[in-house]
């Protein structure tokens, strides 16, 4: 969760960085790589957890 966190910080400085810096664009760029790339290993994550509980 922490690591989550982390990310979704790093990816919106990232951002912020990039659209107020002129010229500096590809930093938008990454900022939303990073956070597409942590909200999918979120999800799987999140789905592979879901999937083991037991059934009754």
């Amino acid at each position: 969760m922490v690591l989550f966190l982390l990310l979704v910080l790093v990816a919106v400085v990232l951002g912020i960085i990039g659209v107020a810096a002129e010229g500096l664009g590809y930093l938008l760029i990454i900022g939303i790589v990073v956070l597409v790339a942590d909200v999918a290993v979120a999800a799987v994550r999140w789905s592979r957890r879901a999937g083991r509980r037991p059934i009754r």
